[in-house]
């Protein structure tokens, strides 16, 4: 089995007293990342908790937290005093009580924790202040294109796992994105969820994506939320779907739905922190000033997009290749009312208009409005493939 190319970057800190924490959607790949680590970690005391079993979740309901660490070195066979026990928890969101458990046993003994959540929602209050230093905290994303290609041995994990953006676009070149078009017409429909990439059939990739998004309301929602309508959520979800690569509009949304506006913002960040949509703010020179203002709303994965509801196509590659550039740092976007805009500045440092078939007046646009924001760096990215310098195909991130 293949590993997410996340897996290398982990396994540089897996020996770390630091505990490792890995957080992403349901059905993105952390369980199997989990035991993957697991297994390298050869003779070494180990264990491994698997939250939805009611017995593992027995295993941390104690009073006396000094119990369940002697259990988990018994069941582990340490045997040197001194030796590190490392245990593995899967979906802590599951049994929440268990976040005061792995505080005290940090604190206190030798363990070094990997766990997972699907939600960074939750996970804001699983380590107090005092572990802020103690802790590598990795987000598992659906794959993004250059993983996808990884996953079908179209190029070498080295290429994929590359996050440097002056190399993918000078690596960009015609023949080589019409060779991937059609890979990359299948990335676009039916996103990058490894059991989704790894099935063959259409009917079946569109039945696991059913089955991917039903999850999020049969377990995280009850789970992680407070949320007793889901309804409202649901709403809100399919009212997105046709803003994706818009301003969001919170006053109207909230009108439409008939809800009030903190209603509106406390299903935005649950959304968020589940990792079902990202928001993108303003493009700005001063941090404090990039947060405010309306943000542009996309969905992390297109597969599930296409799920939940109907995008053009122009919409459907702009959220597309939002995810993709997201690999390669912080993202933001530029808009002046009635005047200009750019859909995504890369580190400050880059421009890109996104279109189905770039033109030139495409580019001279892009060029002299990146000028007056100091941004030297300007480019198309196309669905369709140019011989044009200046215009990359989507296909190179």
């Amino acid at each position: 089995m293949k590993k997410r190319l996340l897996f290398y970057s982990i396994k540089k800190q897996i020996k770390h007293k630091n505990a490792i924490v890995i957080t992403g959607m349901r059905q993105v790949g952390k369980t199997t990342l989990m035991k993957q680590l697991f297994a390298e970690l050869e003779d070494c005391p180990k264990l491994f908790y698997d939250l939805d079993n009611p017995l593992d979740q027995k295993m941390f309901e104690d009073q006396d937290y000094n119990n369940i660490f002697y259990r988990i070195k018994r069941e582990s066979n340490a045997v040197k005093p001194a030796e590190t026990i490392n245990v593995f928890i899967d979906e802590i969101q599951n049994y929440p009580e268990i976040t005061k458990v792995i505080k005290y046993l940090i604190d206190h003994y030798k363990i070094k924790f990997f766990v997972t959540s699907s939600s960074s929602f939750y996970l804001k209050n699983l380590f107090p202040e005092s572990l802020s230093g103690r802790k590598f905290l990795y987000h598992l994303t659906p794959l993004s294109f250059q993983e996808y290609l990884y996953f079908k041995d179209k190029i070498s994990a080295k290429k994929a796992l590359s996050k440097n953006i002056k190399q993918a676009i000078a690596a960009s070149d015609f023949f080589s994105a019409k060779k991937l078009s059609e890979h990359y017409e299948d990335y676009l429909y039916y996103g990058g969820f490894p059991e989704v990439v790894a099935t063959k059939g259409e009917e079946t990739k569109k039945q696991i994506l059913k089955n991917i998004f039903a999850s999020f309301f049969e377990k995280d929602l009850k789970i992680i939320s407070d949320y007793k309508d889901i309804r409202e959520l649901r709403d809100l979800i399919l009212l997105l779907v046709p803003r994706v690569g818009s301003m969001l509009d919170v006053s109207k949304i909230a009108s439409e739905l008939s809800l009030n506006r903190a209603k509106i913002y406390d299903y935005l960040e649950f959304l968020q922190g589940t990792f079902i949509i990202k928001l993108l703010p303003k493009f700005s020179r001063s941090l404090d000033r990039s947060v405010a203002g309306g943000k542009k709303v996309y969905f992390s994965d297109t597969g599930i997009l296409n799920t939940i509801g109907n995008v053009n196509d122009a919409q459907l590659l702009e959220n597309a290749v939002i995810n993709q550039l997201s690999h390669y740092g912080k993202l933001s976007f530029f808009y002046k009312r009635n005047s200009a805009e750019i859909d995504a500045m890369l580190n400050n440092a880059y421009a890109f208009e996104i279109k189905l078939r770039g033109a030139d007046q495409d580019y001279d646009k892009l060029k002299k409005l990146s000028k007056k924001l100091g941004i030297a760096n300007a480019f198309i990215i196309s669905k369709k493939e140019s011989e044009k310098p200046n215009f990359i195909s989507a296909t190179a991130f």
